[in-house]
């Protein structure tokens, strides 16, 4: 069970303030009595009954005895909000637990707890709490759930106080919130191989002859348990200190996933819109890459990464991958359209080196940005490019398919430049279009005379 920051507070009914703090407190009931006091009293007065006078002065004095006498009790109670958990992948369900401690010495009346929550996790919860008995505890639980990925604020939580006779309800608001975090759906992806993987990257060359134990050509100095058997002789003579060989360390494989995240690029919003799958097919090629033990990294078109992450992105099959992930997630869960027209700062930051394996999201391109991408592809030794189509995207189901030729043409130009493309349909998912990508470049590379090691 995952569970966010506990917030703590404490309400106080001896809070500073007046009597108009304790007056605004009257609910309905008690200010109808306050005027039907004074009604009655008025009453009395002009025609001179002292027994109305009485009843006058009776239904007026409760509700300011009860408004008192609930402004000044004083105790104190503590509230905490534990989320479980505090990521949770959109369209899933996560639960708050709210806890009410009464840390005075005196037990409380009626309470009613109220959460602030926003439009999108669902209705405000309310819950009524009996008597709390001094050193006492109680606790509840809520459900929220959002189709939308974001971040979304929960509280502060609201108590508020009655008297028996409903005269007077005060409300205290604790200082606390805590922080639910929606993330982008992520899908369990089939464990294929990609371009790129043979020379170098994955399970590639470069990995088997580290684990095999081939010597680096950088020699360093002798330290004392080092086998004698690697000494390395040459540069012991060159050095005139014993030298001996470096184990090679393992290339770890690479892999930079590029989200477009071009207003222009798409069209339509909502949890089911080109966007939304687009950044829900990043998340989860990012996750499965660092599963398989990738050092990944998140590229938007405006040229930024995930913030924290090294230059060779974060390393996957370590302790810290976890951390990474939820890094990444949470990058993704604010992540919004950008004013960008092109893919050009992207990549200024690839050709700079080798990123590995590229995995690109792609909204509605134009020739000029197609040329972009094919440049990209030059730094690379395998990439795979997911293009979503706005205005297939956009029709319904029912709708007559709309001409591809423009679509079709810079599927082409990837393709020509080495890029395995892909023409995402509405509604396909995302391990579909994975498994897709590989057939392909296994077509591909049968044809030109091939595959490659697998």
């Amino acid at each position: 069970m995952t569970t966010a920051g506990t917030g703590h507070a404490e309400a106080d009914r001896g809070e500073k303030g007046g009597i108009r703090t304790a007056l605004a407190g009257l609910t309905t009931r008690g200010r109808s009595f306050l005027a039907a006091g004074v009604a009655a009293a008025i009453c009395s007065y002009v025609l001179g009954q002292a027994d109305l006078l009485r009843v006058g002065l009776l239904l007026a004095v409760l509700p300011l005895v009860c408004a008192a006498v609930l402004y000044r009790t004083r105790y104190r109670v503590a509230g905490s909000r534990r989320l479980s958990p505090a990521r949770v992948p959109a369209g899933s369900e996560a639960r708050v637990h709210l806890r009410m401690d009464n840390v005075s010495r005196l037990p409380t009346g009626l309470l009613m707890l109220q959460d602030r929550v926003p439009y999108v996790l669902g209705p405000r919860p309310r819950f009524v709490l009996d008597r709390v008995e001094a050193g006492g505890r109680r606790e509840v639980s809520y459900r929220v759930r959002s189709d939308l990925r974001g971040r979304y604020p929960l509280g502060p939580l609201q108590l508020r106080l009655t008297d028996p006779f409903g005269m007077c309800e005060l409300t205290r608001s604790f200082s606390t919130y805590d922080t639910l975090t929606v993330i982008p759906r992520v899908e369990a992806l089939a464990p294929v191989r990609l371009s790129g993987e043979a020379k170098g990257y994955g399970d590639g060359r470069q990995r088997s002859l580290a684990l095999a134990g081939e010597d680096d050509v950088i020699p360093r100095g002798y330290r004392y348990g080092d086998d004698l058997r690697r000494v390395h002789w040459r540069s012991t003579a060159r050095y005139g200190e014993l030298m001996v060989r470096r184990e090679e360390q393992p290339q770890r494989a690479r892999c930079t996933v590029l989200l477009d995240t071009r207003g222009i690029a798409y069209q339509g919003a909502g949890p089911d819109s080109a966007f939304e799958w687009a950044v829900s097919g990043a998340a989860s090629v990012l996750v499965h890459m660092l599963e398989r033990g990738y050092s990944v990294r998140l590229l938007t078109d405006t040229g930024n990464a995930v913030p924290g992450e090294g230059g060779d992105g974060f390393a996957g099959a370590s302790q810290e991958s976890a951390d990474a992930a939820g890094l990444m997630m949470d990058t993704l869960s604010v992540i919004d359209h950008s004013d960008g027209a092109g893919l050009s700062r992207a990549y200024d930051v690839l050709r700079g080196g080798n990123e590995g394996l590229l995995v690109a999201f792609l909204g509605d391109l134009d020739e000029d940005q197609a040329a972009v991408l094919g440049r990209m592809r030059q730094r690379s030794p395998g990439a795979v490019a997911f293009v979503l189509d706005s205005e297939s995207w956009m029709r319904e189901p029912s709708d007559v398919p709309g001409p591809l030729d423009r679509s079709e043409d810079r599927l082409r130009m990837l393709r020509e430049a080495g890029w395995t493309a892909l023409r995402v349909p509405r509604g396909a998912s995302v391990d579909e279009v994975w498994r897709q990508a590989d057939r392909e470049r296994r077509g591909v590379a049968a044809a030109s005379g091939g595959e490659g090691p697998r």
